[in-house]
C-alpha cells in the first residue's frame, strides 16, 4: 500500500464524518433554538397569568387591598402592555415576535419592565380599577 492511496482514504474518512456532523449540529441548534423560544413564551404566559388572577383576587377584596408578587420574566420579552383588560407580553422568537395575552375581568393599569430577571410587582386595588407597579 502506497502513502498517497492511505492519505487518499483518510481524506475520504474525514470527509464522511465531516458530512455526518454538519447535519447533526444543524438539528442540534434547530431543536434547541426551538426549545428556548417554547420555554421563554411559556414563561411569560405564567408570568401574565399570575398578575392577572392577582388582579382579579385583590379587585375583588376591595379598595384598600394590594398583593405583591415576586416574578421571573424571561430574556427575550420585546415589550409589555397593560392596558383595559389585558396583559400583552410580546416576546422574541425565531421566528418573529410572539403576542402572548391574558385577558382579565377587571381593569388593568400600569406598567411593568421588560427586563429579564425577577422583579418585585405590586397589585394595588383603586376605586374601578387595579394599578402595577414595580419596585
Amino acid at each position: 500500500m502506497s502513502n498517497a492511496q492511505v492519505s487518499v482514504e483518510y481524506m475520504f474518512i474525514m470527509g464522511f464524518a465531516a458530512l455526518m456532523t454538519i447535519p447533526l449540529l444543524l438539528i442540534y441548534y434547530t431543536y434547541t433554538s426551538d426549545s428556548s423560544d417554547t420555554v421563554a413564551t411559556s414563561q411569560a404566559m405564567q408570568v401574565a397569568r399570575k398578575i392577572v388572577d392577582a388582579s382579579e383576587s385583590v379587585y375583588y377584596l376591595g379598595k384598600p387591598s394590594q398583593t405583591t408578587l415576586k416574578l421571573n420574566f424571561p430574556d427575550s420579552i420585546d415589550s409589555i402592555s397593560l392596558s383595559s383588560r389585558e396583559v400583552l407580553f410580546k416576546v422574541k422568537t425565531r421566528n418573529g415576535v410572539t403576542d402572548v395575552v391574558q385577558v382579565s375581568s377587571v381593569n388593568i393599569s400600569g406598567t411593568l419592565p421588560k427586563s429579564q430577571g425577577i422583579h418585585i410587582i405590586t397589585i394595588k386595588a383603586e376605586e374601578g380599577y387595579v394599578q402595577i407597579t414595580s419596585n
